[in-house]
């Protein structure tokens, strides 16, 4: 796929969403070995329960992967000006996240031509996990 150029983004413009399959135990022992983060609220049950949850829950960083996901998928990495992201709510087991991104703002920065994209996480029930940000270079 070519990556979008300046001139055939529009404010409001929308990136292809991006839905995950749901969140799985397997899912996040592999991201725990992938990321080095072995925190055990992410997969042993009973220390979540211990804790008061009712049982583990995706790392945010997982989320957060997800977005980058969405919008390296538009563009190249290398295009990648900045991502930032905040976390607004957990994403519990079994949650199918959907990423989605809009246009916000069109902009040159040194000569650069940029898209500011507002970013979100969503669950198939429709809570947000995690909302962001990313400016991307368009040619």
């Amino acid at each position: 796929m070519k990556p979008p150029g300046f001139e055939s983004v529009l404010l409001g413009s929308e990136l292809p969403a991006l839905t995950l399959p749901p969140i799985s135990r397997t899912t996040l022992a592999y991201y725990c070995g992938a990321s080095g983060d072995h925190n055990p609220m992410h997969v042993d049950c009973d220390f979540a329960r211990q804790a008061g949850y009712p049982d583990v829950f995706a790392h945010g960083m997982l989320s957060m992967a997800y977005l980058g996901r969405a919008v390296t998928d538009w563009v190249p990495l290398d295009r990648v000006r900045s991502f930032t992201v905040r976390f607004v709510a957990m994403t519990q087991l079994h949650e199918v996240v959907t990423c989605t991104g809009r246009v916000a703002e069109m902009l040159e920065v040194a000569g650069e031509k940029r898209a500011r994209i507002e970013l979100e996480a969503k669950t198939q029930k429709g809570v947000t996990t995690l909302k962001g940000e990313a400016v991307v270079a368009l040619q």
